[in-house]
């Protein structure tokens, strides 16, 4: 019973469920809906004690990628804040291969009972675009729970490349055509989507040269072996600051606080973003009242002033969503990117 002298809901479902048979026996209930009645009552209260009890033991957040990088880095960042909060231990696990796709693999197929999540990332919804034997559909298969954070892309140069604005850069590359070149830090990552965006908006068709990881794409860039990139702002914001790298234009809508000096891509063919992202997905399934408890603790989480501040110094802008703005962010990306995947013949080879 509450503290005012009512009902809490997990009780109240509990004396309904035992009523509910007398009531259909005295004719005051009846007995067809008196059946039906109790079977509702006693699923809801099935449901509420099953909630109520969660989580009882350790939950297992994947992480897609190698230790050590960016996702894994945020992960650990949150686990033990989020692990507080939910009283039980977070435990982060490395499931690394297919730039996403067996951690992904991993989380589908697992028991929906809240205990198994996955830290998604762009990648997530292109993924299934981009390699043949994908196993999972991202809207069918899992549960999005919350969008935690996201940062944009940054068009760097090399200084050698003698441009540092925008419109200066568009114009070059208009005229030098296949003759520039384009690190990536994989055929099917993040790096190179924005830049197959970024030429499909402004006419241009770079030779990309795709590498095993933005550190090494990121370093020829800095040699001048290749004249531009698009990394995360956060991996690209000490090289900026220090003139080694020419920042022309951020992909977020607005300008970035973390080079609040650089123009948006959008500020020149309004409409264009991209951006990094990471959010947690738990298998389909899930029941909404587990989900919702996880909600509540991730966006705590994030927006307690040390995890905020860590965030931000790393180029990350703390969003915090609830589950159904997650879903509708996944579609709309699922939807954006899938476009540029078939219009601009994007592969892996």
């Amino acid at each position: 019973m509450n503290t005012d002298g009512g009902y809490a809901p997990l009780e109240l479902t509990w004396v309904l469920a035992v009523l509910a048979p007398d009531l259909m026996a005295s004719g005051r209930v009846m007995k067809p809906y008196g059946r039906a009645v109790t079977a509702l009552v006693v699923s809801i209260w099935a449901a509420l004690a099953l909630a109520q009890g969660y989580p009882n033991r350790a939950i297992r957040l994947v992480v897609p990628n190698s230790p050590g990088g960016v996702i894994d880095i945020l992960a650990r960042l949150i686990a033990p804040k989020f692990s507080e909060g939910l009283g039980q231990p977070v435990v982060v696990e490395n499931r690394v291969g297919a730039g996403g796709v067996i951690g992904a693999e991993i989380v589908a197929k697992s028991d929906p009972d809240g205990y198994t999540l996955l830290a998604a990332f762009d990648s997530f919804t292109v993924n299934p675009f981009l390699f043949k034997d994908v196993s999972y559909d991202v809207a069918r298969d899992f549960t999005p729970v919350a969008l935690l954070v996201r940062s944009p892309l940054v068009l760097v140069a090399t200084p050698r490349l003698g441009v540092t604005r925008f419109p200066d850069f568009v114009q070059l590359a208009k005229i030098r055509g296949s003759a520039l070149n384009a690190a990536t830090a994989g055929p099917g990552t993040p790096s190179r989507l924005a830049l197959e965006l970024l030429s499909s908006a402004i006419g241009i068709d770079p030779t990309l040269v795709h590498y095993k990881g933005g550190g090494p794409a990121i370093v020829d860039v800095l040699g001048a072996q290749v004249d531009v990139m698009m990394p995360t702002l956060p991996s690209a914001a000490s090289y900026i600051k220090s003139g080694k790298l020419v920042a022309l234009a951020v992909t977020s809508d607005k300008r970035h606080p973390l080079a609040p000096e650089v123009p948006t891509v959008a500020e020149y063919y309004p409409g264009f973003q991209a951006h990094n992202w990471v959010g947690i997905v738990a298998p389909a399934g899930v029941r909404r009242e587990i989900v919702m408890r996880l909600n509540a603790e991730l966006l705590k989480t994030v927006k307690l002033p040390d995890v905020r501040e860590s965030l931000a110094s790393r180029g990350y802008d703390v969003v915090g969503s609830t589950p159904e703005a997650f879903a509708a962010w996944m579609r709309a990306e699922t939807e954006s990117w899938g476009r540029v995947v078939r219009e601009r013949r994007i592969t892996l080879d």
